[in-house]
């Protein structure tokens, strides 16, 4: 038969479930784009720039079990997207990533986006593909998919030139069906040392669970351990939402120096640690600043993160479902019962918890918003399955510290690349794939700025998302970090922005928030007027002036590696500087 390679697109996209692209056409993806507009299973969503329909796609592979796609033009359109596929390939999130390219049969150098797209996307894609022959269209795809699944997700890219896109070429025989990857099981050498972590476990006296991303599938057997062993449970910022934050033994975000109180004192003496999903990577140890125990029990579908950081006594690679399962198991064959006295762990959790909650109400805002009286309406008002999305900054820790996450892969965050931009896309990517779920997103004035008309794309699609910006005009995670050893902000504050116009300007509706007393009523509002179908921007004016526990711990944490001179003279820099103004 005689297919053109958009037709051939078409069918594997639809049989992989691809529901929708995100992109700009242009001339050489304009055919691609046609025969997608006539798919009755995918929907082509038309983005202002790629970066955020790289954030799109990446929300769409965290929040579901299909493949977030982009399509794109060649060269600059994939330029424009590098840094969504580029935060999808460090936090491990799947992706396919698409492409138009040059002809391959015109036999002319110099045409028009002539760059070696493969080479580009190396660094940052788990594999790259060039179709050369419509014949590979379709399993090429497939192979595309079953890729960035395998192992430890990320995205994947594959080129189609616009002479295999636009012209029809000969496929022999029919088209192939796709069929996922059967089940991933556990190797006998991984069961084999599930017993020596059992074996840990007995002897400990205070066992603690840190848990990942790559947890996200196993919230029940992870709930399981840690009730089983009386294990308080702390999460890395990505893995934020992996255990449910109303459970009593959730301590919180991280543990160590940087951490609120709760995970601080309850992982203070813990002497044996399950790590699951986790690389143990600068944001969730502070800076590497954890102290963990000698007895590390580590769980990760790759085994090149083992040892990387914290050296691991027992390693465990696979899939943290089976895992952390047979775990389970091996715990009940050998008869474990914990010593741990459970109800005296979950009371001082409760109390700790309890102590920075009004630690936070009690401090003076002045005119301006307290960011605990807005997370804690916040979280009144939102369903247990509502996402929210936080994008990078001050507010992205006030939001982990303060805002307990009830179900897994219900919050979202750039983590390893830590991109600036994610959560006005992001959001957009969510609400298209869970239209009947809350979305809402924390994002930074700053972050705000670099994708705000990604708006655009959310009123032009009736989605009812709800931006709430935390406006201080500054950058102000950086700026509290030069305002400690420098005492001065450079290049970290921001011009004037009236809210309000680009609310305006990309058909959003717009309310103020500029105080305590307008917490309730204004997120009663927004999040009336989101589920009409109409995106809203609120404009928070958040007050910064109390320093999150992660803020003051990486400070802290980073001061001491300094040898004594250098720390004197960063302090003396600062005291002359305040002194002299």
């Amino acid at each position: 038969m005689r297919k053109t390679g958009a037709q051939l697109l078409r069918y594997a996209l639809e049989q992989v479930g691809v529901r929708f692209t995100f992109g700009i056409p242009g001339v050489h993806t304009t055919e691609l784009y046609d025969e997608l507009n006539a798919s009755e299973h995918i929907t082509p969503i038309l983005v202002t720039h790629e970066g955020g329909g790289a954030f799109m796609a990446d929300a769409i592979s965290r929040t579901t079990d299909t493949p977030g796609t982009l399509l794109v033009v060649p060269a600059a359109g994939l330029t424009h997207a590098a840094s969504g596929i580029a935060e999808a390939f460090l936090d491990g999130i799947p992706m396919l990533v698409i492409s138009g390219g040059i002809r391959t049969d015109s036999g002319h150098r110099y045409q028009l986006h002539d760059i070696d797209q493969s080479a580009l996307m190396k660094p940052i894609t788990k594999a790259q593909f060039r179709l050369l022959r419509h014949q590979d269209v379709v399993p090429t795809l497939f192979e595309a998919v079953r890729i960035a699944y395998d192992g430890e997700p990320g995205p994947v890219y594959v080129e189609m030139p616009l002479n295999i896109a636009a012209f029809a070429g000969e496929v022999e025989g029919e088209l192939p069906v796709f069929r996922p990857a059967a089940a991933p099981s556990l190797p006998p050498e991984v069961l084999a040392q599930v017993s020596s972590a059992v074996e840990l476990l007995k002897r400990a006296k205070r066992p603690g669970i840190f848990a990942g991303w790559g947890a996200r599938f196993c919230e029940e057997q992870l709930t399981a351990l840690a009730e089983q062993l009386n294990a308080p449970v702390s999460t890395t910022l990505q893995g934020l939402s992996v255990f449910p934050g109303n459970h009593p033994l959730f301590a919180g975000f991280s543990f160590g120096p940087h951490a609120v109180p709760a995970a601080a004192h309850a992982f203070q003496d813990c002497d044996c640690l399950i790590a699951i999903g986790t690389r143990f990577a600068e944001i969730p140890t502070g800076s590497y600043g954890l102290k963990v125990p000698e007895n590390l029990i580590h769980i990760d579908i790759n085994p090149a993160v083992f040892d990387a950081n914290y050296p691991a006594k027992v390693k465990l690679p696979g899939d943290a479902r089976l895992v952390v399962g047979a775990l389970l198991d091996g715990l009940q064959v050998a008869g474990f019962r914990s010593t741990v006295d459970g109800s005296a762990l979950q009371t001082q959790l409760k109390r700790d918890k309890l102590a920075y909650h009004d630690e936070w109400f009690g401090h003076d805002s002045g005119h301006r918003v307290n960011p605990a009286r807005f997370f804690s309406h916040l979280r009144h008002v939102l369903a247990d399955d509502a996402i929210v999305v936080a994008d990078d900054g001050n507010h992205t820790f006030l939001t982990a510290e303060l805002l307990p996450m009830h179900r897994s892969r219900h919050f979202l965050s750039p983590s390893d690349f830590n991109c600036m931009g994610y959560c006005v896309p992001a959001t957009i990517g969510a609400k298209l794939a869970h239209p009947e779920k809350q979305v809402v997103g924390i994002v930074g004035d700053g972050a705000f700025l670099m994708t705000c008309m990604e708006l655009v794309t959310a009123a032009s699609n009736e989605l009812g998302v709800v931006q709430f910006v935390f406006n201080d005009g500054e950058l102000s995670q950086i700026s509290q970090a030069q305002e400690i050893p420098y005492n001065r902000k450079v290049c970290s504050v921001l011009g004037v922005v009236d809210f309000a116009g680009v609310a305006l300007a990309t058909g959003c509706e717009y309310r103020l928030m500029a105080g305590n007393g307008d917490v309730g009523p204004v997120i009663d509002e927004a999040m009336k007027l989101a589920a009409q179908g109409k995106p809203v921007v609120v404009d928070v004016r958040v007050d910064y002036s109390k320093r999150t526990r992660f803020t003051k711990g990486i400070v802290a944490t980073n001061l001491k590696r300094f040898d004594t001179r250098t720390q004197l003279r960063f302090v003396g820099r600062a005291v002359w500087r305040r002194v002299t103004g």
